[in-house]
């Protein structure tokens, strides 16, 4: 299993915006296309993939690559997935999720419970400009991958994958959107370290 959890903090944590300015509504666009990267090849979906997208450290959006239906790889359809889940927040409670659709549950919980949740799953690895480059590290067993969007990690989310991750990387020497870092992650893996093609 690949996990990859992206941190939105300015993203809306209600239903309460419009389809026509996902970058206006928190730059909730690079939420959208971060989820793309992660569970779309062309003309398919990746097997065991999973994406949490963490909003305002309030709630937490969960897409399985395994049991996602009627899902389609632009920006907007995905928004209006995300809405809709956001419009149900007042049904999930702690870790009891709202189930928004098929391969799609929203969690009431922000940054460290999703972080504490799941990294007993795998290999915590933060993907960060001053990591570790790929090529000189190896490759994780089930890893979760763990980004921001445009900004910076707070210094408390810092704290926590200082304590958390196993593994500090960067993907390359130019600083990347996330999804393009999803994207360089998955073909790291999909090469097993850049060494089977």
């Amino acid at each position: 299993m690949r996990q990859f959890i992206v941190l939105g903090h300015d993203a809306p944590t209600t239903a309460d915006f419009s389809l026509d300015d996902l970058s206006g509504a928190g730059r909730l666009d690079i939420l959208c296309r971060c989820v793309g990267a992660a569970v779309f090849l062309s003309h398919g979906i990746r097997e065991h993939v999973r994406i949490h997208l963490v909003v305002g450290d309030e709630y937490t959006l969960r897409f399985d690559s395994d049991t996602l239906r009627r899902l389609y790889p632009d920006e907007r359809t995905i928004a209006a997935r995300i809405r809709d889940a956001l419009a149900q927040r007042d049904d999930a409670i702690g870790h009891m999720p709202a189930a928004v659709s098929p391969g799609m549950e929203l969690y009431r919980l922000g940054f460290e419970a999703t972080l504490d949740d799941v990294a007993s799953e795998g290999t915590v690895v933060q993907l960060h400009a001053e990591g570790t480059p790929l090529p000189e590290a190896s490759v994780p067993n089930d890893p979760i991958f763990v980004l921001s969007d445009h900004n910076d990690f707070t210094d408390r989310e810092a704290e926590l994958l200082a304590e958390q991750a196993d593994q500090r990387l960067r993907v390359g020497p130019e600083t990347l959107h996330a999804d393009q870092t999803i994207t360089v992650a998955h073909n790291w893996l999909d090469t097993a370290g850049y060494s089977e093609y």
